[in-house]
């Protein structure tokens, strides 16, 4: 355990405390790092009804291509912070994948031991409403999982 972290982000402040407590266990483990962020599939139900339809294809490339530009930064910024305490890390930005599935694909295919991610720890109606990715990756994960608050 410990050898191979997957350490979720999505530049939030909770996204940041992930990063900082996966450098902290990969320092104390010698750990290999993969930083992952991953954006949803842009919905495409636009024109319904009598009223024709609409291309949407060049807006949808466009906001794919933003949400890529996205990523690549928060990516960037959490890579920075692992070379400045002396850790390897690969990154991976996962589009059109809803957060928990990146992350359990991820960790299927790259061998992956332990999850570290946030949570903002709603419980009840809070996470019913919300909904919760780290819930989800909790129930599913066949790996340990850490989350941060």
């Amino acid at each position: 355990m410990f050898k191979s972290l997957l350490i979720a982000t999505d530049g939030s402040e909770l996204g940041d405390k992930a990063v900082a407590a996966g450098v902290e266990l990969a320092k104390a483990h010698g750990s290999k790092i993969l930083v992952l962020t991953s954006t949803d599939p842009v919905a495409t139900g636009i024109g319904a009804g009598g009223f024709g339809t609409f291309d949407a294809g060049p807006i949808i490339a466009q906001l794919e291509e933003d949400y890529a530009d996205q990523a690549k930064k928060l990516l960037d910024v959490a890579k920075q912070k692992l070379d400045a305490a002396g850790i390897a890390a690969e990154t991976l930005h996962v589009p059109r994948h809803r957060p928990a599935d990146a992350i359990l694909e991820a960790v299927s295919a790259r061998g992956v031991d332990t999850i570290v991610m946030g949570s903002h720890g709603r419980r009840g109606l809070g996470r019913l409403l919300l909904g919760s990715q780290a819930s989800e990756v909790l129930a599913r994960s066949s790996v340990p999982v850490l989350i941060v608050k």
